[in-house]
């Protein structure tokens, strides 16, 4: 997947089936939008995605500017999808005053070369969020791009947003995320050394520290599955500040991997939250810990 960040001085070289969005938690109703524009590739057309970095929320200040996806986790789940090239268009205060009209012929029409574009039904952009998809269908025409409106998808009567995700991934209701997503919750990071109290007690663990502005469900440990080392395993993961074994209050996310033991520090961890299991708690010493790890892990296996 080619990716071009950091830069407004581009311009492709195929024509494109463009995806516009903010695609924060990648769910199912942005996987419904993804289809359309990957389903154009059987005509030729690369399938290009269009998302703002930083993203709005941040950038304008509005309401919680913590990212159900990061920016890494985007650029690895689009990649997975088929995604063919990746803009992340910057988000300054010059780029978020370009007129809508300009917008869509210059950026989306010339550097782009869209011949189809897709968007959702509450899309906004240029100055003032004055585009909209209204905006688009009355241009494509003159422009060169077909242009189709992609409706809300529901779930259990609810409409599918990254708003509705967000309320279900802070009260812990991973099943649900799931649901959402169409995958569990991803946490994506590095694996990093942690004080390895874990090893000295018989259950080694796999530690990242997740991106500060990642947007992490209640504290506690969840049943998981980890892609790591070029395996997947299922995994029982803390998320949290381990305050039994630490004085720190830095967030991790460390989990124990079923049948594994590989050294991975530095390489990429993809980290599932399926569903919770019991909140974070403080034990009175380690092998209070140490015997409530192995309630915690037949519990998962079972």
């Amino acid at each position: 997947m080619e990716i071009i960040a950091d830069t407004t001085d581009f311009c492709l070289g195929a024509e494109t089936a463009a995806a516009i969005g903010k695609f924060d938690g990648i769910h199912i109703g942005h996987r419904r939008l993804l289809e359309e524009i990957l389903s154009r590739k059987k005509d030729g057309l690369a399938a290009c995605v269009f998302t703002f970095d930083p993203p709005p929320a941040r950038f304008f200040g509005s309401g919680d500017s913590r990212e159900l996806t990061t920016r890494e986790e985007k650029r690895l789940l689009f990649e997975k999808m088929g995604v063919d090239i990746l803009i992340e268009f910057p988000l300054n205060r010059e780029t978020a005053a370009t007129p809508p009209e300009r917008f869509a012929g210059e950026i989306l029409a010339g550097r782009m070369k869209a011949r189809f574009v897709a968007a959702g039904t509450d899309l906004s952009f240029g100055a003032g969020g004055a585009g909209n998809a209204s905006l688009l269908r009355e241009l494509g025409p003159r422009l060169g791009f077909a242009f189709k409106t992609i409706d809300k998808v529901c779930l259990d009567g609810e409409e599918v947003s990254s708003t509705l995700v967000r309320l279900k991934a802070e009260r812990g209701e991973m099943e649900t995320v799931c649901r959402l997503l169409g995958m569990p919750y991803l946490v994506a990071g590095e694996v990093v050394k942690g004080n390895h109290i874990g090893r000295k007690i018989g259950f080694p663990t796999v530690n990242i520290l997740p991106d500060e502005n990642k947007l992490l469900p209640p504290n506690g440990v969840y049943f998981s599955r980890v892609n790591v080392g070029g395996e997947s395993r299922r995994a029982i993961t803390n998320v949290g500040y381990k305050p039994t074994v630490t004085e720190g209050r830095v967030m991790g996310v460390e989990s124990y991997l079923y049948d594994f033991d590989q050294d991975v520090y530095g390489q990429p961890a993809e980290v599932y939250l399926c569903s919770f299991h019991r909140p974070e708690r403080k034990f009175e010493n380690v092998e209070a810990l140490r015997r409530q790890l192995e309630l915690d892990i037949a519990a998962g296996a079972g």
